[in-house]
């Protein structure tokens, strides 16, 4: 069972999962605050070459499966053209209504 893409509590998530989920970068971007940061398997990485990498350029897609009362934890399974599928945590800073620091890992 999934949850869609209207049902997540906090708008800016919302925002973040559906640009990915569509591939509109210009959406992802316009979903992130300006020095947004990120890490993976709680490694630091630049947002720019990890989001091309591991979303726009390998149809990158979440399919949510819980979230957090406040929207801003996530668990998903996540999957791409490099990868294949896996269960993924998703952790969110949001600040003036954009993600300001995202942090995923497998679940």
């Amino acid at each position: 069972m999934t949850i869609a893409l209207d049902k997540l509590n906090d708008p800016a998530v919302r925002a973040f999962v559906g640009a990915l989920n569509s591939g509109d970068r210009a959406a992802f971007q316009a979903a992130l605050s300006p020095g947004a940061t990120m890490s993976d398997d709680g490694s630091d990485r630049d947002v720019a070459d990890w989001t091309e990498r591991e979303i726009f350029s390998s149809g990158g897609h979440m399919d949510i499966e819980t979230q957090s009362s406040d929207g801003r934890s996530l668990v998903a399974n996540y999957r791409n053209d490099t990868w294949g599928e896996m269960r993924t945590a998703w952790r969110f800073n949001v600040d003036d209504g954009k993600v300001s620091r995202f942090e995923t890992g497998q679940a």
